[in-house]
């Protein structure tokens, strides 16, 4: 896979270190272009990126990218499948968890959006917020049930978005 920044395949760093054969050390003024190499956890400072970097994206409206994410087993231990800056899920009881986040949102005021799968068959089910509760920026507490009771999901979504 290739790496496009700034419309441009491969990434530019200077070089020139001592020891070092591929040359490519912070801090000098030598520069050096890096094509096909793997970067171990690269840091990117203010990337800009826009509907240009997103190959399917047509029209000039803003994107939002996913703030957060998660897929989880609700049943006995609560287990994380998957996950987007999530650190942990908190069972609170019967269908009723706490979403943690790695990384706090700027605000309270995002959006998210949930969907359940249970081990019932015939009833309705849904995700929505905790009356009691309200979203903060670290956290969010979500509940699960059908039309009559709270019950844990075999699978449950989130995806929190600002």
């Amino acid at each position: 896979m290739t790496t496009l920044i700034s419309g441009t395949s491969g990434v530019t760093f200077p070089a020139g270190g001592v020891g070092n054969p591929a040359g490519a050390v912070v801090g000098t003024s030598d520069t050096q272009t890096l094509t096909n190499k793997t970067l171990t956890s690269p840091t990117l400072t203010t990337p800009n990126i826009d509907s240009a970097q997103f190959a399917t994206v047509s029209g000039t409206a803003p994107i939002y990218p996913c703030r957060a994410w998660v897929n989880f087993n609700g049943t006995g231990t609560v287990a994380i499948r998957a996950s987007g800056n999530v650190t942990s899920i908190t069972d609170n009881g019967t269908g009723d968890y706490t979403v943690n986040f790695t990384t706090a949102m700027s605000d309270a005021n995002y959006a998210w959006a949930g969907s359940s799968q249970s081990t019932a068959t015939a009833t309705v089910r849904g995700i929505f917020t905790n009356t009691s509760t309200t979203p903060t920026v670290s956290a969010l507490r979500v509940q699960n049930a059908n039309f009559v009771s709270a019950e844990d999901p075999i699978y449950a979504s989130v995806v929190v978005f600002r």
